[in-house]
């Protein structure tokens, strides 16, 4: 029965992203083609596959729960290359029927962590005094596409997962860690724990304004300014907390950032995010570029 709903839903998904059909998902691909239009880009080309991850039995149905795979394959004038994304959707079936089949929203957790400056007592500090480091930026991205749609068992996986991915690229890269044990103070994890910068959305961008050791920043005004492994940080409110982090994996034909992100995974996606069911007018940016230590 499984694999059979499932080859209802992907039959269905082939009509969705074939030419002159209409529904949710023809809409949002609708919706891209002009977003995408507007950087003089298009989508020539969809493929989805399908995963069941639960069902709910209903009186006289089932409520499906899947994942699908997107892989977009896009033209920018004579520039092509592949975004890809993983998608939570629900399909309804009623008598053996698909009767409705939606995107399940994104829901970016977005906590407020307060930030102090507490001391970190003498030998802890001494564990992670500071280092000098080059950014290699390559490995970052390396690291990146290796993890996109899948998580390295050697770090805890969050549900909201966006930040502790885009740490896990950067110290990859060679970004220090610094301030153990105090979760407040520094960007670390160790001994399964880490401190609230590493993982927290909101706390992340506080951390890479300030810190003056170990991983540091610079704040640029443009996206265009950043180099690959850069990392940019959403506001999708636009209220002063952030929600979401990603990474720089490439640059389009125009020179704008493509990023790979965590929560709901993608790659090479355009990094506005104006596709994206969190993404509200009101939302705002931060852009940082890793700086050598």
């Amino acid at each position: 029965m499984k694999q059979q709903l499932l080859e209802l839903l992907e039959k269905r998904m082939q009509q969705c992203i074939s030419p002159g059909r209409t529904s949710a998902m023809d809409n949002k691909l609708e919706r891209k083609q002009a977003i995408f239009a507007k950087r003089n880009a298009e989508i020539v080309k969809v493929k989805g596959k399908g995963k069941i991850d639960y069902i709910n039995p209903l009186p006289e149905g089932k409520k499906v729960y899947y994942t699908v795979h997107l892989q977009y394959f896009i033209k920018q004038k004579d520039f092509f290359y592949i975004e890809e994304e993983r998608e939570k959707r629900q399909g309804l079936f009623y008598k053996g029927v698909l009767i409705e089949d939606e995107e399940v929203p994104i829901s970016f957790a977005s906590e407020e962590i307060g930030f102090s400056e507490e001391e970190v007592p003498a030998e802890e500090e001494e564990m992670h005094k500071d280092r000098s480091y080059t950014y290699d930026r390559l490995k970052a991205v390396q690291y990146a596409e290796r993890w996109w749609n899948s998580y390295n068992p050697a770090y805890k996986k969050f549900e909201v997962d966006c930040t502790n991915y885009i740490s896990q690229c950067v110290h990859a890269g060679g970004g220090q860690m610094h301030g153990y044990p105090n979760r407040n103070k520094g960007w670390w994890m160790q001994n399964n724990n880490w401190s609230y910068s590493w993982s927290v959305a909101n706390a992340f961008p506080r951390y890479l304004a300030s810190s003056t050791k170990g991983l540091r920043a610079k704040e640029v005004k443009n996206a265009t300014e950043l180099l690959l492994g850069d990392v940019i940080c959403y506001d999708f409110q636009g209220d002063g907390k952030y929600d979401h982090t990603t990474i720089v994996t490439g640059k389009d034909e125009n020179g704008e950032p493509l990023v790979n992100a965590h929560t709901y995974n993608s790659r090479m996606r355009y990094w506005k995010y104006e596709d994206s069911s969190a993404y509200t007018p009101n939302i705002r940016y931060r852009f940082f570029t890793i700086v050598n230590n």
